[in-house]
């Protein structure tokens, strides 16, 4: 029976050409190549079982959420709300 954890099988990757690039030169300016890298990414997050960092849209963060909810509420309370013109509106 092969040992699984010797034999060594490919991967295909899609990614743009610059983003592949950039990775590139990232990881060479730290002794890697991207194939190296890419082994550590697995390797780490099987240890941590599932992806070493958190993946998180920003819009959602604490500090967002709490300026977007003190913003509606000076809006439902009318404070410090200015009507405005929009640039376009000169043409009717």
């Amino acid at each position: 029976m092969p040992d699984t954890k010797k034999e060594k099988t490919s991967i295909s990757v899609k990614t743009n050409l610059a983003d592949k690039q950039q990775a590139a030169e990232i990881f060479d300016s730290l002794g890697l190549n991207l194939s190296t890298a890419i082994n550590i990414f697995i390797k780490k997050s099987i240890a941590e079982g599932g992806l070493p960092f958190d993946v998180r849209d920003p819009f959602y963060s604490e500090a967002n959420q709490a300026e977007l909810n003190r913003r509606f509420k000076k809006v439902s309370e009318d404070k410090d709300v200015h009507e405005h013109q929009l640039l376009d509106d000169g043409d009717e």
